[in-house]
């Protein structure tokens, strides 16, 4: 791990962080869940006309399958194909799986956090994102912290390729250095606790808007990208630059126009010494609280 690199960048390669076989075991696992889970609620995932039900918001403390757009154009799809229709299985993977929890909690992710500079590194949300060939969707421009968001900021996100990632089959893109962005904007549960509302936290300091400024990150199944989304210990740390607003990286993936699959999994962490969660975030523990690595 290149700490100054992950620091300058906002983002970090680790090539080779785990074995194939772990990657085929947590393809495989995930495939358990597509294939046991009825379509009794076609929930679809977009990041760009995102909106909030009780099985979304529930998701947080609990493991719930997100469908292709795709599916709600062709429901009959869900009956014929549900497992080219599945793009997200979220968000509390590495909780309540056996084997992602066990892969989440490993000692080698422990020590990486520690190494980072966490001192209670504790995982908020995962993820398994199913890229299925050719219907595999688009993840528009984001920052991590707006959906994640402590303060002070300190969430960053562990992204594994369980696949080989190509620009084809939809790899992820990062505008290089916009961590020092401020974060443009924040998803929020209203005050009810049943939907969710974007309120813009920032005026736009970055172009996040001009995807050819974003560099393709191409890997080999079992490599690690680091994202900073929101982290302040790197700042407190490794570069003298102090800011007084929350930043993060600005990071987004394309529809797979390919023939090849492009799984992954995501893991988001946060420290839980010296930062508070945001009581309006959308992800809430309720009932299960968040357990430290």
């Amino acid at each position: 791990m290149n700490l100054s690199f992950f620091s300058q960048n906002g983002y970090q390669v680790i090539p080779h962080f785990i074995k194939n076989e772990t990657c085929s075991q947590l393809i495989t696992r995930a495939l358990q869940w597509v294939k046991s889970l009825p379509v009794d609620q076609v929930s679809i995932f977009s990041t760009e006309n995102q909106t909030a039900d009780s099985y979304f918001l529930e998701s947080g403390r609990s493991i719930r399958l997100f469908f292709e757009e795709e599916a709600a154009k062709n429901p009959e799809c869900l009956q014929v194909d549900k497992e080219r229709m599945v793009n997200k299985i979220g968000h509390a993977l590495h909780d309540l799986d056996p084997v992602f929890r066990s892969f989440s909690r490993s000692n080698s992710i422990k020590s990486l956090a520690l190494q980072l500079g966490f001192q209670i590194p504790v995982p908020v949300q995962s993820m398994v994102i199913l890229k299925q060939p050719w219907v595999g969707g688009e993840v528009r421009p984001h920052q991590d912290s707006s959906f994640l968001y402590t303060q002070p900021p300190s969430c960053i996100g562990l992204w594994w390729a369980l696949q080989d990632a190509t620009v084809d089959n939809g790899c992820l893109w990062v505008l290089e250095g916009s961590h020092k962005c401020a974060i443009h904007k924040r998803m929020r549960r209203t005050p009810d606790g049943k939907s969710i509302y974007f309120y813009e936290e920032n005026p736009k300091d970055c172009d996040y808007t001009v995807l050819d400024n974003y560099k393709p990150i191409e890997c080999e199944a079992g490599s690690l990208i680091l994202l900073h989304g929101g982290w302040y210990l790197v700042f407190k740390y490794s570069v003298t630059r102090v800011t007084e607003y929350p930043i993060a990286l600005w990071h987004f993936s394309c529809k797979n126009k390919s023939s090849q699959s492009r799984h992954a999994y995501s893991l988001h962490l946060l420290e839980g010494k010296d930062s508070v969660w945001s009581p309006d975030n959308w992800l809430q523990p309720s009932h299960l609280p968040f357990e430290p690595l």
